[in-house]
């Protein structure tokens, strides 16, 4: 049966050096001391599966992925409970959705039980990098596939490599959530139906940076984006799904096809009703929204991602400037946020099944 095969003992960083970068680890700014990898060829399949020391790649200048934009990814987080325990939240939607993202952008699929193999045994040899509990901290995990066939011509490569890595994460918001802003692009597009908007592959996010500089020109924190047809209808933010509530208790968030499955959509979806919110998944129009927030029948609104879990959101800039709610974060949205950490850090029931123990 395939698998990751595990290196021999190694620590390339000190205890004194780790216990320094985990006391402030920030997002993205430091990595552990290993990585999985494993190849694939239309000929052998998957092999050469094994965890490593982290290194380099050295790829042709004609590699695939670097001309025609052949790259998925994932994102997801490992914590560390009361217990010293370490657990990782709906793996098994990440491992599927990776599946999803290499069907649509011609990859071979990995195995949803060798990607979860991958991101356990990991996880597993570099647990003493997961930080310590508390203060929302965990351990940041990097799934990713590329071409890496070196080919000119256009057609899917016949070989990839696939990565696995990991960051220690500090808290999102150093301050608690206070609430972002959003700058409405009537200009750019994230995705169109048929289009890659569902896959999580680099070149959705690479299409987004222009907008997302555009939004900070206007003093905003991010992007939402609108469909590409119309420029009505609410998408993303940035890298973030999108929810409203209203004053009757509808918690709404627009329809999937052109926007990402986000597991921390779905999670929040599933968790509705414990906070007397009714989910409803539609088209929703930026002039609903306008003439909604102005009679104060949206309540509240946020953003979900993996990185950091419920955003408030507290203003739109629209040509003029919208205010949601009050201007401050919601009740409800403070309140699904707090109940979806404490089931992660393990601080509240897992009800659901959708922790896996790794350590």
């Amino acid at each position: 049966m395939l698998q990751f095969t595990l290196p021999a003992e190694s620590s390339p960083t000190t205890v004194e050096e780790r216990a320094r970068i985990l006391a402030a680890p920030g997002f993205g700014k430091h990595y552990t001391d290993h990585m999985a990898v494993g190849r694939w060829s239309q000929d052998r399949g998957w092999h050469d599966l094994h965890v490593d020391e982290p290194h380099d790649f050295s790829l042709h200048p004609a590699t695939a992925a670097l001309h025609y934009g052949q790259e998925i990814f994932e994102g997801l987080k490992a914590y560390r409970h009361p217990d010293q325990s370490i657990w990782l939240f709906r793996p098994e939607a990440n491992a599927a959705r990776f599946a999803h993202s290499a069907r649509r952008l011609g990859l071979p699929e990995l195995d949803e039980r060798l990607f979860l193999d991958a991101v356990t045994r990991l996880v597993h040899t570099d647990q003493a990098w997961v930080p310590a509990h508390g203060g929302e901290t965990s351990l940041y995990i990097r799934p990713c596939m590329f071409a890496s066939e070196p080919f000119l011509g256009v057609r899917p490569a016949s070989e990839a490599t696939f990565f696995t890595i990991a960051s220690p994460a500090g808290p999102y918001f150093a301050d608690g959530p206070v609430g972002i802003s959003l700058w409405v692009s009537r200009v750019h597009a994230r995705a169109t139906p048929g289009g890659t908007g569902d896959a999580k592959c680099g070149g959705n996010y690479a299409a987004g940076l222009a907008a997302q500089t555009e939004a900070r020109r206007h003093g905003c924190d991010q992007v939402l984006f609108l469909d590409g047809a119309e420029h009505e209808w609410l998408e993303e933010s940035g890298t973030m799904n999108v929810f409203l509530i209203t004053q009757d208790g509808e918690l709404i968030t627009p329809e999937l096809g052109t926007i990402l499955e986000g597991v921390t959509r779905d999670s929040v979806l599933a968790l509705a009703r414990e906070h007397g919110l009714t989910p409803v998944e539609r088209r929703i129009g930026m002039t609903e929204v306008r003439e909604r927030c102005t009679a104060g029948t949206i309540t509240e609104m946020f953003a979900t991602g993996t990185a950091a879990a419920i955003t408030p959101i507290n203003r739109l800039l629209d040509g003029d400037e919208i205010t949601i709610g009050g201007g401050d974060p919601g009740r409800r949205t403070i309140a699904l946020r707090e109940h979806l950490l404490g089931i992660q850090h393990g601080t509240r029931p897992d009800t659901r099944g959708w922790l896996t123990r790794v350590a």
